[in-house]
């Protein structure tokens, strides 16, 4: 007797809204790992993934964002909170979102033990075949897993929360665990999270000292925070050298556009800039080294982040890259871009 039409903004988990979650991982994850990917193959099996998802429309309430802390309890009693994305969708989902949450860690005798649970309670509406429910299970782990690992992109990555960052290696664990038996149906998609996995795998285990490189914009989101814990390193002002944005021909590009990086290149004002500030970093990167550091942070700022503090952040990175062994993680604030260079 619910009116799903009264759902918002969609009534239902449809092939668009399917498609909303596995791009938001693509642009906001994915894209800013630097893991490299044929996006057309990518999005072949994208789009078969999302009809199989919408194939399981079981015709039931699904909440969308079930987990612990949408769940509070007042007189010993559960109530629910933040259900308003919720619309018609597989009864599979909400309890992946519960389960496989990132920062819940339970046990998989619990976890087991749950799902008994829930099955035996919603087979006093449904019938449901419990081999074929497991099967379709996984999928809709897949799917979840890819949603949130966006959201952990958009709002750790780009945005700067903390607090979505610290979520992002449990989540990338969840679907370590669900590759250990390949994704055969959709080949191209396994290849790349595999990959992905080992990158981020590989992130997490180096113990040398990692440079973080940022283009930013004064006039928006302003001067980084330095997320390692440390604070400090060096912020830059590039907004001395003349600006290529004052011109129509460069308004639309970047610092990563040939045509820009042409025009700095004849500016003797930006080499001079950028041999003073590759000086100052050289002699904190070797004395870092060491002592055994893990942690600097480099910043470009100009006006909008978008032509000069890019090209600087560029520069910057390759500098070190080519003169030291160590890592690098290029931030381009607002043009959203985010890449890590491993050490040779």
């Amino acid at each position: 007797g619910l009116d799903f039409s009264r759902c918002y903004p969609v009534d239902s988990m449809n092939k668009r809204a399917v498609m909303w979650d596995l791009n938001y991982f693509k642009y906001y994850f994915l894209k800013t790992s630097g893991v490299e990917f044929d996006e057309d193959k990518l999005e072949d099996d994208f789009d078969r993934l999302a009809s199989y998802i919408v194939s399981l429309d079981t015709g039931t309430f699904m909440y969308r964002d079930f987990q612990s802390r949408n769940v509070m309890t007042l007189d010993g009693q559960p109530w629910f909170i933040d259900f308003q994305g919720g619309r018609r969708g597989p009864y599979h989902y909400d309890i992946v979102s519960f389960l496989w949450q990132a920062k819940a860690n339970f046990p998989d005798w619990l976890r087991e033990r749950l799902l008994d649970v829930y099955i035996e309670s919603a087979s006093r509406y449904i019938a449901i075949d419990r081999r074929r429910f497991d099967e379709e299970l996984r999928y809709v782990r897949l799917l979840r897993i890819l949603q949130v690992l966006g959201a952990y992109g958009f709002r750790g990555r780009i945005e700067r929360k903390p607090h979505f960052l610290q979520s992002i290696p449990k989540a990338l664990e969840n679907l370590r665990e669900l590759l250990t038996e390949p994704l055969d149906e959709y080949a191209y998609l396994n290849s790349v999270l595999n990959k992905l996995v080992k990158e981020e795998a590989t992130d997490e285990a180096y113990d040398g000292l990692t440079v973080k490189v940022a283009s930013f914009g004064f006039r928006k989101h302003g001067i980084p925070e330095d997320n390692s814990g440390n604070g400090g390193g060096f912020v830059f002002d590039c907004r001395a050298i003349h600006n290529p944005g004052r011109y129509d021909d460069y308004k639309s590009l970047t610092g990563l556009d040939r045509e820009v990086i042409e025009f700095l290149e004849r500016e003797d004002d930006m080499h001079r800039f950028l041999e003073h500030a590759f000086a100052l970093v050289d002699a904190s990167v070797e004395r870092y080294i060491k002592r055994g550091f893990q942690h600097l942070m480099v910043s470009f700022g100009c006006t909008g982040g978008q032509h000069r503090s890019v090209y600087s952040a560029e520069r910057m990175a390759r500098h070190l890259h080519e003169k030291y062994n160590v890592r690098i993680v290029v931030d381009h604030i607002e043009q959203n871009v985010h890449k890590v260079i491993n050490p040779k």
